[in-house]
């Protein structure tokens, strides 16, 4: 056998440990979205968000994704995060097999009441607070945390501070920057969400695979939302395997 097909039936024996490590667990994954309600974000900025969130999670592709392995289904939390000691839970965790589950998701969003903290902005809050909600929640053979954000920690621990944190152990952090509004000027918007997008780069994002997406404005949180959403859930390795064993 060619060195060639030996590595092919390698990677086909480690995916196929790896599903059944997936069935174990449960779920595939445990998914917490964080959203940003800090001081600079303003009601209007709000609602684009939580109804772009909505909207992204009722996209078609979306719910394909989230549908693709039922028998092996995501778990999702949602919660707002602003100071070191504010956060609030939007959506307690839910494990998503059908569309209908992320219907009754959308609804509990639109219908969640508006809390304005106007507390500064704690990324490394955010984060612990995510990796307790990890430790309550469903044993998935994933944990990723989104987090949305529009400005750099100043509250509480940095994200550097927790760079070793055993609490944050085994959480991939993936994040959403949110740049500056569509109103600004073209070399301020880009200085500003070049600035942030590095920033997180640098400081927030952690894990194998970590990565970053970007929304021009809350007026693109959906479709940067729906992007990274699809970035995470789809597994296109273990879903050929599943749907090829059933």
């Amino acid at each position: 056998m060619g060195t060639g097909l030996r590595g092919l039936w390698a990677g086909v024996l480690a995916a196929g440990l790896g599903l059944a490590s997936l069935a174990e667990a449960g779920c595939r994954q445990a998914l917490a979205l964080g959203l940003d309600v800090s001081a600079s974000v303003d009601a209007r900025e709000d609602a684009l968000q939580r109804e772009g969130l909505a909207k992204a999670l009722l996209s078609p592709p979306v719910v394909d994704a989230f549908e693709t392995m039922p028998d092996i289904p995501v778990a999702l939390m949602i919660y707002e995060w602003s100071g070191y000691r504010s956060q609030s839970v939007l959506q307690p965790w839910i494990t998503v097999r059908s569309r209908a589950d992320l219907v009754a998701v959308a609804t509990q969003l639109r219908a969640a009441p508006v809390g304005r903290s106007g507390n500064s902005t704690a990324l490394g809050g955010a984060a612990l607070f995510a990796a307790k909600a990890f430790e309550r929640g469903p044993d998935c053979w994933r944990r990723t945390l989104d987090l949305s954000g529009d400005g750099k920690n100043n509250d509480g621990p940095t994200p550097q501070m927790l760079a070793d944190d055993p609490r944050l152990d085994g959480i991939t952090i993936n994040g959403l920057v949110i740049g500056a509004d569509p109103g600004a000027r073209g070399a301020q918007k880009n200085a500003h969400i070049g600035e942030l997008v590095a920033y997180f780069q640098q400081n927030v994002i952690r894990g194998a695979g970590a990565f970053t997406e970007v929304a021009l404005g809350f007026e693109g949180f959906e479709e940067a939302m729906r992007r990274k959403l699809l970035r995470e859930i789809r597994v296109p390795m273990f879903s050929a395997l599943y749907h090829g064993a059933r």
